[in-house]
């Protein structure tokens, strides 16, 4: 029976857990340039010397105005890739694996001049009203996809995540909440997110995994559910994608009344349909830093990797404390060795 602690190969992707940190934005460039920084590098190896398996960093956008904040990271230039080498490199040489989640932020772009979506809908009563995207421009956004791909692969990236969860701009896309259109992209939600799917395979090597992070499920009125989000899923696999990690909402608040409360592993349920539905890997998150909890969610097959965000935000080392609790080899570095209990 596989454990927390059993490794997981997929493609060319090999890692030595099922411990996964999910991107988690720092907003932490310092020139607006969407260049990595310090912060970063020590945010991200200091992880990797804590024992996680698989690191996947923080959404990077693919033009200057995709960004959630002008303090994200990018990679829509050259000048970025060097940077985010660097990190790659130094997790490597501590055993984690790393991925990146190119993204867009579509209408919840907070500081651009005019935020761009399928449709001109704005995210609430204090958000700009967003531009919406031309058949042309959503082709130019796409090419831009594949671009940062291309950046990211030269980088040394291990695997690719794309976001299509959280009301960003592919989520707009695939949601009758947030796209109106009435021409294809309007009749079939999935293309956006397809033609993106395209453009990232073909930057990529044939044997490197592509995963999707999607919202199984928004929590608001006129939104989708579990059905919608299976059927969305089962375009996105049959357009390339090879794993998925499972995560909801993006359009309202989570906990509030008639919504799921924030009690431990309530996203599970939504990664197990998935993979149960599609006979696909799936990543489950959501408040999983209790390793017992964790460790439950591989051993009872629910999901194949469990990522632990808040808790190793107040935690670096917390694959290395699982490792304990569970009476499991963590691989402890030798210089921390007199700080953890012997087997």
């Amino acid at each position: 029976m596989n454990d927390l602690f059993t490794p997981y190969k997929l493609k060319s992707l090999e890692v030595k857990n099922r411990i996964v940190m999910p991107p988690m934005c720092q907003y932490s460039v310092e020139k607006k340039d969407g260049v990595a920084t310090d912060w970063h590098y020590v945010h991200y190896v200091s992880r990797a010397i804590g024992g996680t398996g698989l690191i996947i960093m923080e959404m990077t956008d693919v033009e200057p105005d995709g960004r959630i904040t002008d303090n994200d990271l990018g990679l829509w230039s050259d000048e970025q890739i060097a940077p985010l080498a660097k990190i790659v490199e130094a997790c490597h040489q501590y055993g984690a694996k790393v991925g990146i989640q190119i993204g867009h932020a579509g209408r919840k772009a907070q500081d651009a001049k005019q935020p761009v979506a399928p449709s001109p809908i704005p995210f609430d009563d204090h958000a700009k009203t967003p531009k919406a995207l031309t058949k042309e421009e959503i082709k130019e956004i796409v090419r831009k996809f594949g671009e940062s791909v291309r950046r990211a692969v030269q980088a040394g990236f291990d695997t690719i995540e794309l976001h299509g969860a959280h009301g960003y701009l592919i989520h707009e896309f695939q949601s009758r909440y947030t796209n109106k259109r009435s021409d294809e992209y309007g009749q079939d939600l999935a293309l956006f997110g397809k033609e993106v799917i395209a453009a990232a395979k073909s930057e990529m090597p044939a044997d490197m995994p592509l995963i999707m992070r999607i919202s199984a499920r928004e929590y608001v009125d006129g939104g989708y559910g579990i059905e919608e989000s299976i059927a969305l899923s089962k375009a996105y696999k049959e357009a390339g994608v090879d794993l998925f990690h499972i995560s909801s909402g993006g359009e309202g608040h989570i906990g509030a009344a008639g919504r799921p409360g924030t009690h431990a592993a309530y996203q599970v349920p939504l990664a197990r349909q998935i993979k149960e539905a599609l006979n696909v890997p799936v990543i489950a998150v959501g408040r999983l830093e209790d390793p017992v909890l964790a460790n439950a969610v591989i051993g009872n097959e629910e999901a194949d990797l469990v990522a632990v965000g808040r808790g190793m935000l107040r935690n670096p080392y917390w694959a290395l404390n699982a490792g304990i609790a569970l009476g499991k080899d963590a691989g402890v570095p030798i210089q921390y060795t007199r700080g953890f209990p012997k087997r």
